[in-house]
């Protein structure tokens, strides 16, 4: 049943990385499903675009590099021309909760958290993630309070939401690479600094020690990234994997993700992406707050994660987490072959 409410067009606005993107798809899942007549529009960065038009919930994508670079009175006629009723800052940008009030959108919604919130939104929703238990998807519905019936839904019924079925096709150079008689899996060990790494060695001796017979292997990344892991020697200590390293776009890299079977990383948008799509999706964690598995761990029917069973902020300013790199490649194993059959 859907609520009633002239929202001619709802924008979210999430400007961050490829991972906060698909964590905040959920969102635009339940107001699709409580809104149906309103177009549900996604403001966020060029470089996600692909992630956002997968999404079979979102009518629109607004990217905000464009705008940003426009002179502020275009700016202004270009938000006021999307006759938006409603805006919800998400990933709060002072600049956009200045915009969004300049341009007269009616209802505009933003965290207690920042202070510009107070002078730019007129509905204020008391939400904190740095120190918060929950879960960044469900955080980010919660923001949603006043729209939704159930503003704090269970971890369990997100993945239901992502939407992701809006996915190109693959060309035949990467669809030829997938083995139909083994499982197909990604290794994604970089995450560019966006969060602690289990490392490129035990990467390497993990794959060392999965049958080459049951799985085959692909290794992705950036081209940078597949740099880095050549100079750490990463190619020379694996055999029989496909590097796939700088060789694919973000839609290539959605429609590979969508095509394989599996995929294993650190807490990055490439794991967050197999979750959604309902691939097996298996994170390694350090135990640290706010970065462990209970705000960021994928969510999927067949996502699952490993972290170690303690509290620890030893490294917390150091760099590599010792509690993740102690996470043996057998234990990965074990968890990976527990997951594919269950």
């Amino acid at each position: 049943m859907s609520i009633q409410h002239n929202y001619r067009k709802i924008i979210i606005s999430r400007t961050d990385s490829i991972g906060d993107v698909v964590l905040t798809l959920p969102l635009a899942g339940l107001l699709k499903k409580y809104y149906p007549l309103s177009s549900i529009a996604f403001l966020g960065q060029s470089y996600t675009r692909a992630v956002i038009e997968a999404c079979a919930y979102i009518d629109e994508f607004i990217d905000w590099k464009e705008i940003s670079t426009l002179p502020q009175a275009e700016q202004v006629k270009f938000m006021q021309e999307q006759k938006a009723g409603l805006i919800l800052h998400v990933f709060p940008v002072k600049e956009i909760a200045l915009l969004a009030k300049r341009a007269g959108i009616p209802e505009r919604i933003g965290s207690t958290g920042r202070l510009y919130h107070y002078t730019t939104c007129n509905r204020l929703v008391r939400l904190s993630r740095r120190n918060s238990p929950h879960h960044e998807a469900t955080l980010n519905i919660r923001l949603a309070a006043g729209l939704l019936p159930a503003s704090m839904i269970p971890t369990e019924d997100i993945p239901g939401l992502f939407g992701m079925s809006r996915i190109k096709n693959l060309p035949e150079s990467l669809e030829s690479l997938i083995d139909r008689e083994r499982f197909n899996l990604i290794l994604h060990p970089k995450s560019k600094g966006s969060a602690r790494e289990w490392g490129s060695g035990n990467f390497a001796k993990l794959s060392a020690i999965l049958p080459a017979s049951e799985y085959k292997v692909f290794v992705t990344g950036t081209a940078t990234e597949g740099e880095l892991l050549r100079e750490e020697g990463f190619f020379r200590q694996v055999d029989e994997v496909t590097d796939l390293t700088g060789k694919m776009n973000l839609d290539e890299m959605i429609s590979f993700i969508g095509a394989a079977d599996g995929l294993i990383a650190a807490s990055t948008g490439p794991l967050h992406l197999a979750a959604a799509l309902g691939k097996v999706a298996l994170g390694i964690y350090p135990p640290i707050r706010p970065m462990h598995p209970g705000r960021w761990a994928p969510l999927g029917k067949r996502a699952g994660y490993l972290v170690a069973d303690k509290e620890c902020s030893q490294c917390r300013k150091t760099g590599p987490c010792q509690c993740m790199l102690n996470i043996s490649p057998v234990q990965v194993k074990q968890k990976l072959d527990s997951m594919v059959n269950p």
